[in-house]
């Protein structure tokens, strides 16, 4: 573990270390950029198929089997680096997935066989890294062990906030970046683009002096909890909550490509939905900002409301200026419930398993967008529009009711960023919880 010399101090000083200090400077940008790729994919797959082959459905099911591939190996992308360390991890999958990137960007425009193309896709998402997860295990560790004890809860706090605010503009701008390049260098171009992306930063982001282990491979097989902890009812909620999340990205995101295909430019679906963004990242932000009152499980209810309010908007939209305004309420529920999740996923996180959760997160996350792309590419398909846009409603309503179940498995007394289970990582944390 690491030394313990400024973690008790009795007052926080201008000494103390800093979360910024610890990491460094270089440290912030280079994760954000580093998680671009993960963001680009399901829209970017989403476009360069339709693009290439003519068909909404097709290109969401493609979408889908990049999920099903993150579903079958994001987790134990994780659970790898908690046992063997994130560098060594990460760069196996850097090279592999911005390889297979390539090959996908090409098959789209070949005469290759459908089946094929799935296969290409599922593992593609095989293969993701798993940037945000990776980047709060390390912040979170950083923060249990070199952050004083009485600086602990605002400083997560503040993390939480911050990682769900760059996630949300990650993937709500990756989309932008995936509508822009494909309308000014072709559909291909944006899954190019996160090939080079994800050899270029996800490499450096391995590298990074944080990524370096505290404990041998021995030693963190030694302390890691049971893996059955992570069946636990509330953390399962959780993920499943997270899920919903996700199925209101990729229903959005296609029925809004059907949306602007019928107005003759679907390759600008992507920058329509940055509409989301704005109000989304600055309402993540401010949850850093709410009183300790407002507990997390009050937080998911409330925050999930607000997205069942936009999607009401965006159901009813029949012009471009009403779709993005329900787009824009739909950001302000959006970005908060993100904090929410991962702080409940921080808190309730097993020892030495805040990888493997973060994972499982970011993971469910994905699943979400890429099942609510296909689901809803076949019913753009098959019954038109107007139908495909009922859908974010229905996945709203999913994370309104998985607020209502989580309701009596967390601890009233559960608050953002201070519950007693702030540290997942830090086994000292926990045994003094004990």
């Amino acid at each position: 573990m690491h030394p313990a010399s400024t973690s008790h101090s009795p007052a926080p000083s201008s000494n103390a270390p800093s979360l910024i200090s610890r990491a460094g400077k270089a440290y912030f940008p280079l994760a954000l950029v580093a998680r671009l790729p993960f963001a680009m994919m399901v829209i970017g797959v989403l476009t360069l198929v339709v693009s290439a082959r003519g068909s909404v459905e097709l290109g969401g099911v493609n979408s889908a089997m990049v999920g099903i591939g993150v579903a079958c190996f994001g987790p134990l992308i994780g659970a790898a680096a908690d046992r063997y360390g994130q560098r060594p991890t990460l760069l196996i999958t850097a090279v592999i997935n911005s390889a297979l990137l390539g090959v996908l960007a090409w098959m789209a425009f070949s005469p290759a066989p459908v089946w094929l193309l799935f296969i290409v896709s599922f593992l593609t998402g095989a293969t993701v890294p798993q940037i945000s997860p990776m980047s709060r295990t390390r912040l979170v560790a950083i923060v249990s062990h070199d952050i004083p004890p009485q600086r602990r809860p605002r400083t997560l706090s503040n993390l939480m906030a911050y990682e769900s605010a760059a996630d949300e503009v990650i993937f709500v701008f990756g989309p932008v970046i995936v509508g822009a390049l494909a309308t000014a260098l072709g559909a291909g171009a944006p899954i190019v683009g996160a090939a080079i992306l994800t050899l270029l930063f996800v490499t450096a982001f391995a590298l990074h002096r944080t990524a370096a282990p505290d404990l041998s491979a021995e030693e963190r097989a030694a302390v890691l909890a049971p893996a059955a902890e992570l069946r636990r009812p509330a953390l399962l909620i959780t993920v499943a909550g997270i899920t919903t999340v996700g199925l209101c990205f990729g229903t959005t995101l296609t029925s809004l490509t059907s949306f602007m295909q019928d107005r003759g430019s679907a390759e600008s679906a992507g920058l329509v939905y940055g509409a989301m963004g704005v109000g989304s990242a600055i309402f993540a932000i401010g949850v850093a900002l709410l009183p300790p009152r407002f507990s997390l499980r009050a937080r998911w209810p409330v925050f999930a409301a607000c997205i069942v309010a936009g999607t009401l908007m965006v159901q009813f939209a029949d012009n471009l200026p009403l779709m993005v305004a329900g787009l824009a309420v739909m950001g302000v529920g959006i970005g908060p419930l993100l904090v929410t999740l991962y702080s409940f996923g921080a808190q309730r996180s097993p020892v030495g398993r805040s990888a493997t959760v973060m994972t499982m997160l970011g993971s469910a996350l994905m699943v979400g967008q890429a099942a609510g792309a296909a689901v809803t590419g076949t019913i753009a398909a098959e019954l038109g529009t107007r139908a495909a846009l009922t859908l974010p409603l229905a996945a709203a309503a999913l994370a309104l009711v998985a607020g209502a179940v989580n309701w009596p498995l967390s601890r009233p007394r559960d608050r953002a960023g201070t519950g007693r289970n702030t540290a997942p990582v830090s086994v000292a944390a926990r045994s003094e919880q004990a």
